[in-house]
């Protein structure tokens, strides 16, 4: 494990000077309500932890129901200002958000480096994503063009026709994780305000800050005052009475499954949109190109440490090519370094906290005492996980059911295809899965099998800038992310019928009834 540098005081450029103040040697970020920088009502604050060294950087406002109640309330009252910008305004106003971010992206790469200990180049590639996704703006604006439909397909629509048009739902409220913590709002936030909606954003408490930020480069790129407000705290004092509040339009979630299944009850009739966890596969065919293989489950297993939805967490490997495959997966894994992420040499940093650590370190436990193999890795010190690899794990150790969200790789021999399909299905969650073979019709087979949202030939599963739509079945969620796809989830169609016939406009039946 690399050793941790000399700790360098978190620091941001001037742009984000309204963003805190100065206390006590620490920078104390304000909430973002209606325009405006200000601290909670309560007065309260939460520390923000790095998990390179458990050591405070920074604290933000621990905000309460009557903060969010201000934020709910700028929020309704700002609606006509953003439905009354052109689309075509909005989008050049998103542009020049991006152009600040990407001016500016050192900021939110050291950012994301201390507050969620990401490796030098997961922080810079989560930048570069979000400034993607904002340019591809125009190309989620499509979905809102809607579409005119002629009458004279129906007999009883003869002498009509209707344009149907997608409308903003309103009030958006973003509930964002801490293992994406810009590129999940700039995935929610962006395309709820290119449709015409106004957002509300409540971040995950170990890393709210990059959040902040962002919402302070879209105040800078000219966002109305209200349109988007950022409110930081705790998920029962901030994010049951947003998610309940009876001016929200739309709970939009990525997070876990048991906060998705919390927010449903609590959302009552509003529109959900919920991406959560997942337990993905990676089925390795007798066919298929180990070295591939090998290359992709560790990627897919151990980037961010594995604190990731659509990350792989257990390799289902048939018997006859399972001894070659663990072979070069030990082989292949001697490439992953763990230790502090300022280092350009490490490409594993820890996780979120040491809570999370202790978590992945049980689950390695029980694997072992029902019988797997420990082949590599297996401890942890503070919140740096060693990368592991667990073989002949098998079927009632918790691992293979349970969502890892650390660096580890469970391998489970198979019989054949059929069973791994089996075994997959058998899983409470649909988000990501993969297979590996060189047969396509073993490919197809499985990708028509699974009960997943997103199947993935010949390469692990990554979500990406979202360019592909998106999302889980069963427990994994509801409704689908990504491109031209989020701006379906937030926007409502209108139908609007015209009768021609008082004009003599409209069509006629000019052949008998059969």
């Amino acid at each position: 494990m690399a050793t941790l540098q000399e700790t360098v005081p978190f620091r941001i450029s001037e742009l984000f000077r309204d963003c805190y103040s100065e206390i006590e040697g620490l920078p104390e970020f304000k909430l973002f309500i209606d325009g405006n920088w200000q601290n909670s009502n309560s007065g309260k604050t939460l520390d923000v932890d790095s998990p390179i060294d458990q050591k405070v950087i920074a604290r933000v406002q621990n905000a309460d129901s009557s903060d969010v109640e201000m934020a709910v309330n700028a929020a309704f009252n700002a609606r006509r200002k953003i439905r009354d910008i052109s689309a075509i305004d909005r989008i050049d106003m998103l542009n020049r958000a991006r152009h600040i971010l990407e001016e500016h992206r050192q900021d939110f790469i050291n950012t994301l480096i201390y507050e969620a200990g990401k490796p030098i180049s997961s922080a810079a590639g989560e930048v570069r994503a979000a400034a993607n996704r904002i340019k591809m703006t125009m190309e989620e604006a499509r979905s809102i063009f809607g579409e005119y439909v002629p009458g004279d397909w129906s007999e009883d629509t003869m002498a009509k026709f209707a344009l149907v048009i997608h409308e903003p739902v309103g009030i958006v409220a973003c509930i964002t994780p801490f293992n994406y913590p810009l590129f999940s709002v700039v995935a929610k936030v962006i395309p709820a305000l290119v449709s015409g909606n106004v957002a509300i954003v409540k971040p995950a408490s170990e890393d709210p800050i990059v959040s902040l930020l962002l919402a302070r480069v879209l105040q800078e790129s000219g966002l109305p005052e209200g349109v988007l407000n950022v409110v930081t705290g705790s998920g029962a004092n901030v994010g049951n009475p947003l998610v309940s509040h009876k001016l929200v339009n739309l709970v939009t979630l990525t997070g876990s499954t048991e906060t998705g299944q919390n927010i449903a009850k609590l959302a009552s009739m509003k529109r959900l949109h919920l991406e959560l966890g997942g337990k993905g596969s990676a089925i390795v065919a007798s066919d298929a190109d180990l070295d591939l293989a090998a290359k992709k489950v560790l990627e897919g297993s151990l980037k961010f440490s594995g604190q990731r939805c659509d990350a792989i967490s257990r390799a289902l490997v048939e018997s006859s090519v399972y001894d070659g495959f663990i072979s070069i997966l030990l082989k292949e894994s001697e490439s992953w370094r763990v230790g502090d992420p300022r280092d350009n040499k490490v490409n594993l940093g820890p996780l979120i906290n040491a809570e999370a650590a202790e978590r992945v370190q049980a689950l390695v436990e029980n694997a072992i005492s029902k019988g797997a193999i420990l082949l590599r890795g297996g401890k942890h010190s503070a919140c740096y996980f060693e990368p592991t690899i667990l073989a002949d794990v098998p079927l009632d150790a918790e691992i293979v059911w349970e969502e890892t969200f650390g660096p580890v790789i469970p391998v489970i021999k198979v019989k054949n295809i059929d069973e791994a399909i089996e075994l997959t299905n058998k899983s409470r969650y649909g988000l990501d899965s993969c297979v590996f073979t060189n047969n396509l019709y073993t490919a197809w087979k499985v990708a028509k099998a699974l009960e997943e949202g997103t199947i993935s030939i010949n390469d692990a599963p990554a979500h990406g800038v979202g360019f592909f739509p998106f999302g889980g079945n069963k427990d994994s969620g509801i409704g689908r992310e990504g491109v031209g796809k989020s701006i379906d989830e937030m926007t409502r169609i209108k139908t609007i019928q015209f009768n021609l016939a008082p004009a003599g406009l409209g069509k006629t039946r000019q052949l008998p009834k059969m």
